[in-house]
């Protein structure tokens, strides 16, 4: 990306919310669409020691060429920390280690890579654009859509920060918006990203087999980089399971994880899908040798928890998890209140906390993921104001999940 443009590689790590997604992300999902990731209006500060000898964690860069690198920028950024390009790269990576370990804490090395200009309203658009990708994955969905709209009036053609904004509109549920965003990128950015951007909020409006048909098509079309596919795909795989069509999610999720079997957010949408499915031991291949990324410990935890035979890592797992959420919650990170509340409902069996805390994320982020974890406390807790929120937010929204609606529906 250039300072001017904004326009850098537009599926590049640092832009993903899926999600987490989010998307994302995060889209969000994925976007990054990504950033991915999504409290209760704000989102905690991440914590950054004011001198650097204050040591947090050994973080494992020694089996990680991605950190180790990170680290060399870091030091080279300590030596010249006004130079822009620098601190520019390392945010990047620092947001790219985030997302890959599911670890917040990268976000205050992000954040503090860019402190000579964090608190510029009118910082140098890189800068710009990386604090609104920062904002959004610490869940300050405001903060990133004013930084992403004072880049769109400066430039309507930004389209990393066009992406980016309809990734975040469509996490908060403001589809029409995010759908319009992205129709504004057919002019400078290929096919399938502005099929991949239009995806998730049409889906989620109504028409999930006119997205769906559509993103399809564009991935049929060749020439797109392999990143790009990946993503589209998962998103292809989340749709037709929301839809109900099981053999095409599967389909597209084997071929999203052989382009990239290493992506925390495909392999967390793919292990729910599995758990959905009733396939626990599928879940424990795809996610044991990740138990570092808080998202895939959950997973594994849900899956050891249907299987007898793993009761003694369950509950080593189930001890180990607690544990990182207990910690999350000492440092002021709320980043993760909707797979907290899935393990204080699934694993707990902590309704009154479960709801608590799905009711608090809903305030934040509203993409189908915390509809379910919302209906499901909500259930379990006998609410009958949050389950009319609930089927308000589909009626109003038309949205189409055979899993949501099945849950709301389902007698008390």
């Amino acid at each position: 990306m250039t300072a001017g443009t904004g326009n850098e590689g537009f599926l590049s790590k640092g832009a993903r919310v899926m999600g987490i997604a989010a998307m994302a992300s995060r889209m969000l999902g994925m976007v990054i669409i990504v950033l991915a990731f999504c409290a209760g209006g704000t989102s905690a500060t991440p914590y950054v020691p004011a001198d650097d000898a204050v040591v947090l964690e050994r973080l494992p860069e020694r089996n990680d060429p991605g950190l180790r690198e990170l680290k060399r920028m870091r030091a080279m950024l300590a030596a010249t920390p006004r130079n822009l390009d620098v601190a520019a790269s390392v945010a990047r990576r620092a947001i790219a280690a985030s997302r890959a370990t599911g670890d917040p804490r990268f976000l205050g090395q992000a954040q503090a890579a860019l402190s000579p200009w964090w608190p510029l309203p009118e910082a140098p658009p890189v800068v710009v654009l990386l604090r609104a990708t920062i904002r959004q994955s610490q869940h300050d969905f405001d903060g990133a859509l004013a930084d992403l709209d004072w880049l769109l009036i400066a430039n309507q053609r930004a389209a990393q920060a066009r992406l980016t904004r309809a990734t975040v509109l469509t996490v908060v549920g403001r589809f029409a918006e995010a759908q319009f965003d992205c129709e504004q990128l057919a002019s400078v950015a290929p096919p399938l990203v502005v099929a991949g951007c239009l995806a998730p909020p049409t889906s989620l409006s109504g028409e999930a087999e006119r997205a769906y048909t559509e993103l399809v098509q564009a991935l049929e079309r060749p020439g797109t980089d392999p990143g790009t596919i990946e993503w589209a795909l998962t998103l292809a795989a989340e749709i037709a399971q929301r839809r109900g069509d099981a053999v095409a999610a599967e389909r597209h999720f084997a071929a999203a994880l052989a382009l990239d079997p290493s992506d925390a957010y495909l392999k967390g949408a793919y292990a729910d899908f599995l758990l959905d499915s009733h396939r626990p031991r599928d879940v424990l291949t795809l996610v044991a040798g990740d138990i570092k990324n808080d998202a895939l410990l959950l997973r594994l935890v849900l899956a050891e928890q249907r299987l007898p035979d793993q009761r003694d890592t369950f509950v080593a797992h189930r001890a180990e998890m607690a544990a990182r959420f207990d910690a999350a919650r000492r440092r002021g990170d709320n980043l993760h209140r909707r797979e907290e509340a899935r393990f204080r409902l699934a694993v707990e069996g902590d309704t009154h906390g479960a709801l608590m805390l799905a009711r608090d994320n809903w305030k934040v982020q509203r993409e189908p993921a915390d509809l379910r974890i919302l209906v499901d406390a909500a259930r379990a807790a006998n609410d009958a104001p949050t389950l009319r929120l609930a089927t308000d937010w589909i009626a109003k929204t038309r949205l189409e999940d055979k899993a949501v609606v099945a849950a709301v529906a389902e007698p008390r």
